[in-house]
């Protein structure tokens, strides 16, 4: 039996710029994703997934390029993508250079997946990272985000994949679309209160509507893309320095940004809001938008009643940690 972890993601900085080509900063938190996983004497996969009710789903190796469950779709797809690359096949002697029975995997998650806190990338990643385990294949972290990414493309079409290198890298990280840039960022912890709104978001459907902004205003939209990249770099520094008042003030301008490109909500603000007049430095939503969650930051003495005023506002408080350990073999 391999075990592996992936740590679950919260985006600080940069949603829907990243997608374009700019930069964000994105934190790896100390919720995690297991995947326990164990080969088999036939051609079958049978997959376990405890937190959305599903048990013993099976699926014969050689259905892997079919139609399969929603839940698991993120597991098979990187098992497919992962047997491609290093032409593992299944069946009768004379047997390939990598073989492979079938499959047991079961998923366990320290997070509801509901809150859009990175569960489908740190489902891949461990997968992924899993099974180069039980082949014998060595991925260098580069080679696991590139097959993770091609994973992620293929089931949603849209993505630059920053909560994958969150789940690969730990720490906090400064990433550029699709891993051209993938630098850690020297801070331990973020002083950093996460509130859900109670709303499950559809990541790609926000990301494709301000794609399609984009193409009918290009100059307006590539405009909010470089001021959220000339904030995102300021960040980078502050962060760096502990400076949580001026992260605050530049949250606040991510969080104007992000307002003229639509993908904030009702729910959202009600929540930046309270943390704001709460005396919080600053707020924002963190990921697409939509609904899932909002960040605030504030000084050490105020958190209790910043997460108070959020709570009041109809918000659930999600107690975590930043700068988590990345994939890991337990």
């Amino acid at each position: 039996m391999i075990k592996v972890s992936a740590p679950g993601k919260l985006m600080l900085f940069g949603e829907h710029a990243v997608v374009h080509g700019r930069p964000c900063i994105v934190t790896a938190i100390d919720a995690r994703m297991r995947v326990f996983l164990k080969k088999r004497g036939d051609n079958k996969i049978i997959t376990n997934v405890p937190d959305l009710n599903l048990k013993n789903y099976i699926i014969s190796i050689e259905d892997l390029d079919k139609p399969y469950a929603k839940e698991i779709k993120f597991v098979l797809t990187a098992i497919k993508n992962f047997f491609e690359k290093y032409q593992i096949k299944s069946g009768l002697p004379p047997l390939p250079k990598f073989w492979c029975g079938g499959l047991e995997i079961e998923t366990k998650s320290e997070f509801p997946m509901r809150f859009g806190l990175g569960s489908s990338s740190a489902v891949t990643v461990a997968t992924i990272r899993g099974l180069s385990k039980i082949f014998g294949i060595k991925m260098k972290n580069k080679e696991l985000f590139d097959l993770s990414y091609k994973t992620i493309l293929d089931i949603q079409g849209v993505g630059s994949g920053f909560d994958l290198a969150a789940a690969i890298y730990g720490g906090t990280l400064y990433f550029v679309t699709g891993g051209k840039v993938i630098k850690k960022i020297e801070i331990r912890n973020i002083p950093v209160i996460v509130g859900y709104t109670g709303i499950k978001a559809d990541t790609a459907t926000l990301v494709k509507m301000v794609n399609r902004k984009l193409k009918e205003n290009p100059e307006k939209i590539n405009k909010i893309f470089d001021e959220i990249e000339k904030i995102v770099n300021q960040a980078k520094i502050e962060i760096e320095n502990q400076n949580w008042k001026k992260v605050g003030e530049l949250m606040n301008l991510n969080q104007d940004l992000l307002r003229k490109l639509g993908v904030s909500s009702k729910e959202l603000e009600n929540l930046i809001e309270a943390s704001l007049n709460s005396g919080a430095y600053g707020a924002k939503l963190s990921g697409a938008g939509g609904g899932d969650c909002m960040i605030a930051i504030a000084q050490k003495e105020n958190l209790n009643n910043v997460k108070r005023a959020i709570e009041k506002a109809g918000g659930q408080i999600i107690d975590l940690k930043t700068s988590a350990q990345g994939v890991i073999l337990e």
